[in-house]
């Protein structure tokens, strides 16, 4: 593979005018990628019962900056693939690469050796060969698709998929636009991984400074002192950031700047993806708000809200009903707020609304540790509590004054033992993979999302979803799971249960159809988006036979996450952390779904 410093050239302001500015950045892009598209009137790059798709290296152009790439059919992001519900479709994809790749139909219900997960599915597809997919197209939405071999998916492997429902609803916007996020790094992939294996906080550019505490930011002293005895860092929010990524609409860079229009006054449907590798975006629309009327390709009841965080494949569609003659800033603010990738909604070409600044960074709380009794309701600050009701398995912390949040003068011994207290979780295995156990988890999906509770706007959360129809099988749990997510994030490590891939020795395994109930429980300090393949589940926030159903659930840090599976597709499942770096370290397993007859292990 070519290296990254030969692949890798800037340009000048001068040089990329010269070049034909927005038309040389965008000239590999398929249609519906292209600045000024029409939406729904734009012809899909590829549709049919027989598609082609090609992956091969090729090279792209962001902001000015040209950079290698892997792409299929000449571009990236990859081509929209349109489909029908009710159809058979075969996909043949070629693999022009000297490695191994491979596709998975994100969120589609497939037969398992079609879900096109190598060592798990299906071998993979050889160098300079070619594999046919075929499946019939059992449901409508928004959904994706992306590379599962290596790290290919961060070098640009991936595209949209729009499902057309089988009936045609005519109450449907008339206009619609994809609006596919991702992150897009000069560094090759493996340097990236081989950098946070060296220091998990190398991309953080954000940290706590002696300037910003004189000057009265962030943390106060004390507090500040009490962290570094845990060896925690409050503003380690996210892997990898805006210092080495560029945040991407449709393949288009904030300068570069997507445009969707519209007509002042019509309904649009913005379909959109986060088929970023590692970042969790908060998205808004300044001055217009958004109608979520999907979830992962689901129908939810419309809940109008003015900002939701995406996490990591996820999807949601929404309505926007501009009704001023102007353009509208889309915006979408990496977790950590170090970047954002920016689009623009404009009644004509050419229109651009102004961005707004980055809001500053979160910092993580006690309650991001799963210490939520030492919180204060809003998760921003340490409050008074006594802690002596809290026998922590042997690790009593009696006496531990909160108040003010400081802990000052505090010996933390007591409570870095608390936090590795393996009796709290028998499921987890004695690792060095597992930093820290969260003592007091709670279920954070009423939340908004990590540094979007006090905006002052409306935000989504996982409570405010509902399925617009009831669910298919509301049946009690036969059963209970309780999974970790756990972490070292000074060696990179990550797993399920202290566990990585290649040290499990057997799968979870579930009976065909039968029900279980399973909780995540997030035991490091960053959120975690987990995703079942094969599978949809309903969250468990309150809804009954309306809850939600979701392929990808985001757990907040310190937080809980349950959900009822009905295990309905025999075969081998693919389970992890949809966050790149953290399923290549370890954070992902196999769901076997056995038939009825045979038994589970």
């Amino acid at each position: 593979m070519t290296s990254d410093h030969d692949t890798t050239a800037r340009f000048g302001r001068r040089d990329l005018l010269r070049a034909g500015g927005v038309l040389a950045a965008s000239a590999w892009a398929p249609a519906w990628a292209q600045s000024g598209s029409a939406g729904i009137a734009a012809r899909p790059e590829v549709a049919g019962d027989d598609i082609r798709l090609r992956i091969a290296h090729q090279m792209m152009i962001i902001d000015g900056r040209r950079s290698h790439a892997i792409g299929i059919n000449g571009s990236v992001p990859a081509p929209l693939i349109r489909l029908r519900e009710g159809q058979t479709v075969r996909l043949h994809v070629e693999n022009a690469l000297d490695e191994e790749s491979s596709i998975h139909w994100h969120g589609l219900l497939v037969p398992f050796h079609m879900d096109g997960v190598p060592g798990v599915s299906f071998p993979g597809i050889a160098p300079r060969s070619t594999f046919t997919y075929e499946f019939p197209v059992r449901q409508a939405g928004t959904y994706w698709y992306h590379s599962h071999s290596g790290l290919q998916e961060q070098m640009g492997l991936y595209g949209p998929i729009v499902i057309d429902p089988a009936t045609p609803d005519l109450a449907a916007p008339a206009r619609e636009h994809v609006i596919l996020l991702s992150d897009h790094s000069a560094l090759h992939p493996h340097t990236i991984f081989r950098k946070l294996k060296q220091q998990g906080g190398y991309f953080n550019y954000q940290k706590q400074t002696l300037a910003g505490l004189l000057a009265g930011r962030d943390q106060p002293a004390g507090e500040r002192r009490a962290w570094g005895k845990m060896r925690m860092d409050p503003a380690d929010i996210a892997d990898v950031t805006a210092s080495t990524y560029t945040y991407l609409v449709n393949g288009h860079g904030p300068r570069d700047r997507w445009t969707g229009l519209f007509a002042p006054g019509e309904r649009v449907r913005l379909r959109l993806v986060n088929a970023s590798a590692m970042t969790t975006f908060n998205v808004r629309l300044p001055g217009l708000a958004m109608t979520v009327v999907e979830a992962d390709g689901v129908a939810v009841r419309p809940v109008t809200v003015d900002e939701l965080q995406l996490a990591v494949a996820e999807t949601y569609d929404v309505i926007v009903t501009p009704s001023d003659d102007r353009a509208y800033a889309l915006v979408a603010e990496s977790v950590d707020r170090s970047g954002m990738a920016l689009a623009t909604l404009a009644p004509r070409a050419g229109m651009r609304a102004a961005a707004p600044p980055l809001r500053p960074r979160p910092l993580a709380t006690m309650k991001d540790m799963g210490m939520s009794a030492m919180a204060m309701g809003d998760g921003d600050a340490m409050a008074p509590h006594d802690m002596s009701a809290h026998n922590m398995s042997g690790h009593e912390m009696t006496g531990h004054d909160m108040a003010g949040g400081t802990m000052p003068g505090r010996d933390m011994t007591a409570m870095n033992h608390s936090m590795r207290d393996f009796a709290t979780a028998p499921e987890v295995k004695r690792t060095p993979t597992v930093q820290t156990i969260s003592p007091m988890p709670v279920d954070r999906t009423g939340e908004p999302g990590q540094g979007l509770a006090d905006v002052g706007h409306r935000v989504l959360t996982y409570r405010d979803l509902v399925a617009a129809t009831r669910n298919p099988d509301v049946r009690a749990p036969d059963r209970a799971l309780r999974i970790h997510l756990t972490g070292n994030m000074e060696r990179y490590m990550w797993a399920f249960d202290g566990e990585k891939l290649n040290e499990v020795t057997a799968p979870f395994a579930f009976l065909e159809n039968e029900r279980v109930r399973v909780t995540l429980v997030n035991d490091t300090m960053m959120g975690h988006p987990i995703h079942l393949h094969g599978h949809y589940f309903e969250l468990v926030t309150g809804h009954g036979d309306h809850a939600p159903r979701k392929h990808t659930v985001q757990v907040q840090p310190g937080g809980t996450v349950t959900f009822d599976l009905t295990a309905d597709a025999v075969g081998d499942w693919a389970f992890h952390c949809h966050m790149l770096y953290h399923m290549h370290a370890g954070m992902m397993q196999v769901v076997t779904v056995r038939p009825r007859g045979e038994g589970a292990a």
